[in-house]
């Protein structure tokens, strides 16, 4: 398949530069060069995607790797994504990915239907957009989740939500799912860990909880010493609360040493928990921890009787106390696609 594709979402500067308006960084781009995620590039005064058709590998996982914890549980999902990202995060833990500038070398070459089909036989029940994030694929995740509505696979989106409000909305009216990175809770942190901006992420959160119906789950990777104070968990954990609603779950996951951050140390369990019982008292009813063994952390409990009612060992899980989406012990309602 030729990877060479018309992009979107761009206008003309001048005669020789025009700007990329898929994501807030607004790339200005001159006739040959390429925007920071390095997938997108101007050829002649339009913009072209090079990793259309081009994936850094297939894989059948649980849906609770993306996380997801409130959709389809225990179902399995097909896992996809390309190279490169429109941010630059030190302390990336797929950066062999999405800092890749190899196109040529990404492992696999399938067009939107190959990868649907490939679902369908795979036993998923869904399709996963990820290990990069598919804003700066846009086009090939779109087309790409038109052929799983076809077949009754649903689609999800784990993204760092670093995206301009027109794209958004096209690419949303296309997922059923989405777990957003929310990496920390300042603009500094952003700035200097990231080279973003925490703005724009946070009306992502609020635009997909608010204008459409796309069940949202949000991931915090804690890094000791960046974004661990009990302040900025606070919060962010009370933004969430009030801005997005007390159902919505968050993960605080645990970082290990990897890319530019190799002289950070390991986050410790303790430091998840504490995040979690903030969370707790912020009025948030389903915050887990992840990336490091806690019973606790890992299952879903219903709110009113506080009996569990999803059990996990890890990404996997044991049990579910529920009817459809009913606690069998009280009856409440747990929020999610189940």
């Amino acid at each position: 398949m030729d990877a060479l594709h018309p992009g979107r979402f761009f206008h003309k500067l001048d005669h020789e530069r025009i700007q990329c308006d898929l994501c807030p960084r607004e790339c200005r781009l001159k006739d040959g060069q390429r925007g920071l995620c390095y997938v997108r590039f101007n050829q002649g005064g339009k913009i072209y995607l090079g990793a259309y058709g081009k994936n850094s590998g297939l894989a059948v996982d649980p849906i609770e790797k993306k996380p997801l914890y409130h959709f389809l549980p225990g179902s399995r999902v097909l896992s996809f994504g390309t190279a490169g990202c429109n941010l630059s995060c030190g302390f990336c833990q797929n950066w062999h990915i999405s800092r890749s500038k190899e196109l040529d070398r990404l492992a696999g070459s399938e067009d939107p239907v190959s990868i649907a089909e490939y679902a369908v036989h795979s036993g998923a029940k869904s399709v996963a957009f990820t290990y990069n994030d598919p804003i700066i694929f846009h086009e090939y995740a779109v087309d790409t989740a038109e052929e799983c509505r076809k077949r009754n696979l649903k689609t999800v989106a784990v993204t760092s939500g670093y995206v301009s409000p027109e794209p958004r909305k096209e690419f949303y009216q296309y997922m059923d799912a989405a777990n957003v990175d929310l990496k920390g809770f300042s603009e500094s942190f952003y700035k200097n860990f990231c080279s973003g901006r925490l703005a724009p992420v946070l009306d992502t959160l609020e635009y997909i909880k608010n204008e459409t119906n796309v069940w949202l789950e949000i991931t915090n990777l804690i890094i000791p010493d960046a974004n661990d104070s009990e302040r900025e968990i606070r919060e962010m954990t009370e933004w969430i609360y009030e801005h997005l609603g007390a159902d919505v779950p968050i993960h605080f996951t645990a970082f290990h040493p990897d890319f530019k951050l190799m002289d950070k140390k390991r986050t410790p369990l303790e430091t998840l928990i504490r995040a979690r019982n903030l969370a707790l008292k912020s009025g948030l009813k389903y915050p887990y921890t992840g990336n490091l063994s806690n019973h606790e952390g890992e299952m879903t409990l219903c709110p009113k009787c506080n009996k569990p009612v999803i059990e996990r060992d890890g990404f996997y899980v044991k049990e579910i106390r529920m009817e459809k989406d009913r606690c069998l012990k009280c009856g409440a309602r747990i929020p999610g696609i189940f």
